[in-house]
């Protein structure tokens, strides 16, 4: 807060106050209207009122703080719940893996030598391992314990300085601190250096894996299927036809494919990161389902401590460039995808076309002879013309002859065909018969089950019907008991009134008043006269007082009950005249069980 321009402070006056000023002016600055300015007072308001401002500040500054604390809070509680989840499912998949491959190890090592090298391999790695701990954990724990057994002793015993001189040498546990942290820095050097030549030689076999796929791919796009190859097609160029189709659609879907790469190692080389950070970008956003709220939010805050090296502007443009890469990767996919279903197509469509091709060819060379035998023929006859002449009598015998040879083998034919016909109804017709007979039975069994229900349902209510009759007779005999008791009652109430009645009358006539002749009390003051005057009164009552004694629940006792408690719930949410509140509120018992001789026993008979 600036310092308060005191002229300002002094000369600022309203509009109305300027007229006033006039007056004191004519009368001289010496006038003894106004005192001298004490600008030592003006200083210390001042100074109290920056106090004031500095506390304000102060205090803006500490909540700002407390705010900036607490959505801290709130960032690293979402992280967890996110980094609690991940770690479980990293759990539950090193679990899986592990115990798929025990399971593969166990099941194969009968079969082949190589997996029982490998369960020695891992053996002598367990022991490594072990002995890695033995050397060089152990000791850092056990110095870690002797460290702090010293220091309890030097706690306990701070006032004896000989007995410490004597007992604990600091130069001593100083260097064998340094012994260990030497020690511990080899260690990790050396580790350090195998780890990065186990990444290289992994990125090598890496290398050589993607070169093989990219062979494998390239094979797979660009050379002709042996099922092409190897197609049976009467027609050399529908063949050739056929391959330079194939040859161009894997060409279309080959330059795209190198499109598509060719994009990816634009991306890849316009990405100055490294891969370290890249693998951290990576891992930090895959931990975080895509569903999750915030999502953005929590895991540009989660790269920003990783990777402070990096502004957020950065790790903005590196999401849109992983956004993008992952983008086209997806099209590459599913680019892959496209060529293997249509590469499958295509296949299927050419062996089609070549069945096709073959069956045309066959027709064709049917054809061809169909037309070379009629040929023929049509020259035989025409030189066999002159002998037809001469041989027609013999020729309609033979027609004759063959006719009635056809039609005797057509007359067996059709009466073959009867017969077959007839054993095939004489069949079906058993068959029918049969069927109809296993339904009659099936019938008569599930009328005989229907008639042993009905029976059995019939005993039931005739049961049922006796027992209600009884129940009626019951209820009808405890009625007529009840409505006499109440006759009895109303009579005898009668009774008792009317001797009360009697006894009334006799008392008041044992106490009824004969009034005298007092002439002074007319002209005496009244009771309500001399309260007025003041003559007589008493405390006033107590208008706080309630008129009657109640003997009744108090409202702690009526709302205890849980029925009570469950109807105003169900009310409150709209729910108390649905079917579930009928159902369950007469379930629910009262706080305090009614007593035995209250219960109904006309049903339990």
């Amino acid at each position: 807060m600036s310092e308060p321009d005191h002229g300002t402070f002094f000369t600022t006056r309203r509009i109305s106050d300027v007229e006033n000023l006039v007056i004191p002016m004519k009368n001289g600055l010496c006038s003894q209207k106004y005192k001298p300015v004490d600008y030592k007072h003006l200083y210390e308001l001042a100074a109290i009122e920056k106090m004031a401002s500095a506390k304000i500040q102060l205090k803006i500054e500490k909540t700002e703080q407390v705010s900036k604390i607490s959505k801290e809070q709130i960032l690293l509680k979402q992280h967890r719940q996110v980094w609690w989840q991940e770690h479980k499912r990293l759990s539950e998949n090193r679990q899986k893996a592990e115990a798929e491959i025990k399971t593969f190890l166990d099941e194969e090592s009968h079969k082949h030598n190589f997996f029982l090298d490998m369960r020695d391999l891992e053996h002598k790695l367990s022991k490594e391992r072990d002995t890695y701990q033995t050397n060089t954990i152990v000791p850092i724990w056990q110095l870690k314990e002797n460290l702090k057994f010293r220091l309890s002793e030097m706690q306990c015993y701070l006032t004896e300085e000989s007995c410490l001189k004597s007992k604990i040498d600091p130069v001593e546990m100083l260097q064998q601190i340094k012994f260990v942290k030497k020690q511990q820095k080899a260690i990790l050097e050396f580790l350090v250096l195998e780890s990065l030549a186990l990444e290289r030689e992994l990125e090598d076999y890496k290398t050589k894996a993607l070169a093989r796929s990219f062979e494998e791919i390239n094979g797979l796009f660009l050379e002709v299927p042996s099922a092409l190859l190897s197609l049976e097609c009467p027609y050399p160029d529908l063949r050739t036809l056929v391959i330079n189709e194939y040859r161009k659609l894997a060409s279309g879907y080959w330059s795209k494919l190198q499109e598509i790469d060719q994009q990816l190692k634009v991306l890849y080389r316009n990405t100055d990161w490294k891969e370290e950070d890249q693998w951290v970008f990576q891992t930090v956003i895959n931990q975080y389902p895509s569903d999750l709220q915030r999502r953005r939010t929590l895991y540009l805050d989660v790269l920003q401590r990783y990777l402070p090296h990096k502004s957020r502007h950065d790790l903005v443009l590196h999401e849109k460039a992983w956004a993008r890469y992952h983008f086209i990767r997806n099209q590459r996919r599913v680019l892959m995808l496209n060529w293997a279903q249509a590469r499958k197509t295509f296949l299927l469509k050419a062996v089609a076309t070549a069945a096709e091709a073959s069956a045309a060819h066959e027709a064709e060379a049917v054809l061809a002879n169909t037309r070379q035998k009629q040929q023929e023929m049509c020259a035989d006859l025409k030189a066999k013309v002159l002998q037809w002449k001469a041989q027609q009598e013999e020729a309609a015998e033979l027609e004759a002859a063959v006719a009635a040879r056809r039609k005797e083998k057509k007359d067996e034919k059709e009466r073959l065909q009867k017969e077959q016909e007839m054993i095939r109804r004489a069949q079906e017709k058993e068959k029918v018969k049969k069927y109809r007979a296993e339904k009659q039975l099936k019938w008569q069994d599930q009328a005989e089950k229907d008639l042993q229900c009905l029976e059995k349902l019939r005993k039931i209510m005739a049961n049922q019907a006796v027992k209600d009759r009884e129940r009626v007779k019951f209820r009808q005999a405890l009625l007529e008991k009840r409505l006499l008791e109440k006759k009895e009652l109303a009579l005898q109430e009668a009774r008792e009134e009317e001797e009360r009645e009697k006894c009334l009358e006799a008392l008041r006539q044992q106490v009824a008043v004969v009034a005298k002749l007092d002439p002074a009390r007319v002209v005496a003051d009244t009771m309500a006269s001399k309260a007025r005057m003041g003559i007589g009164t008493k405390e006033e009552f107590d208008l706080q007082k309630p008129l009657f004694k109640l003997h009744t629940y108090s409202e702690q006792q009526i709302i205890s009950d849980p029925r009570l408690r469950v109807e105003l719930a169900l009310r409150e949410a709209g729910l108390h005249k649905t079917l579930y509140a009928k159902e369950i509120l007469p379930k629910i018992p009262p706080l305090k069980l009614p007593r035995r001789d209250m219960e109904s026993t006309a049903f339990k008979m």
